[in-house]
């Protein structure tokens, strides 16, 4: 049987996840990370209970001094600590704010705007829930509108703490809070919901409690180039071989990922017309990594 593939390199969409990277918090929990863009994301909700410099975020139960507060402060959804095993921890803005750093060594906690850089390269806030969203219903409720998780984020409905103490939403809405404030009583977050492929964002009451995603700080060795200075891959489509031709003099690594971020076919590219055998890929989305000494390339590729 024949079998053809389809290079997309004009998209925007151009994700994989590697299972091997992984970041610790100072309580020594250890999070997956996702690659999407050019940013580098927690494929996973925070858990920690301190700060980076060891002071510990008080854990505040009781509903009137959780409304209360003007300094840091977490939860776990329901009060309930195996709630957080999944979901991961709520915290009030303040924690997120708190200049003795909640998000791990190396990490941060997202601005308004690189949470706008994250869902613009999803195609926009209509479509980004849906490419976010953990998918099917065993976390989410039903029906989960548009969930495909093709970016490996894995958004979990970890509800949220109202602002006078109580709790609403687990399993139907994943909030989540940016570092940006809107002024001095409120601050930006993001969401996803259950019936819904959009990702919506508005400010709130620095109170609330809502899930944390941490981003990784920005390094200047490496980044993200367009391919079609450096490489050219064709046809398109193609029929059991493509080719990459590599104009630069050096080696290229080129990895070739699925959907669920397992790298299934890798080689090295040397200068010159490379072939590619993806007889033995089945049908769907995968994504191609190229990678030099400093920089890397993600190509979203779909075999028909």
């Amino acid at each position: 049987m024949k079998k053809t593939i389809l290079l997309l390199t004009g998209l925007a969409l151009f994700t994989f996840k590697n299972n091997a990277q992984t970041v610790t918090d100072y309580d020594g929990n250890v999070y997956n990370t996702v690659t999407i863009g050019s940013q580098v994301w927690m494929a996973e909700n925070l858990k920690v209970t301190h700060y980076n410099n060891g002071v510990a975020i008080p854990n505040v139960t009781v509903n009137t001094a959780w409304s209360s507060l003007t300094t840091g402060g977490y939860c776990d959804y329901n009060n309930t600590p195996s709630n957080s095993t999944i979901y991961g921890k709520l915290y009030n803005w303040y924690a997120v704010n708190d200049t003795q750093n909640l998000a791990p060594i190396g990490w941060h906690i997202p601005t308004e705007a690189e949470w706008t850089t994250l869902t613009t390269y999803l195609g926009g806030v209509s479509f980004a829930g849906g490419k976010l969203k953990e998918v099917g219903t065993t976390h989410w409720q039903s029906p989960n509108t548009g969930a495909t998780n093709e970016t490996g984020f894995t958004a979990l409905p970890g509800g949220y703490r109202y602002n006078y103490g109580t709790y609403n939403f687990l399993g139907s809405f994943g909030y989540w809070w940016t570092n940006t404030e809107y002024s001095t009583l409120n601050g930006w977050w993001y969401n996803t919901l259950y019936n819904s492929q959009v990702v919506q964002t508005n400010y709130l009451t620095k109170s609330y409690g809502f899930s944390v995603r941490c981003v990784k700080d920005a390094t200047s060795g490496i980044n993200e180039i367009d391919s079609k200075d450096f490489f050219q891959i064709y046809p398109n489509p193609a029929i059991d071989l493509v080719y990459i031709n590599n104009t630069e003099n050096y080696s290229v690594k080129m990895k070739i990922y699925n959907i669920i971020g397992e790298c299934i076919l890798q080689k090295e590219l040397y200068n010159g017309i490379n072939d590619i055998n993806i007889n033995s890929l089945l049908k769907g989305i995968y994504i191609i990594k190229l990678s030099g000494a400093n920089w890397t390339v993600n190509r979203q590729m779909t075999k028909l």
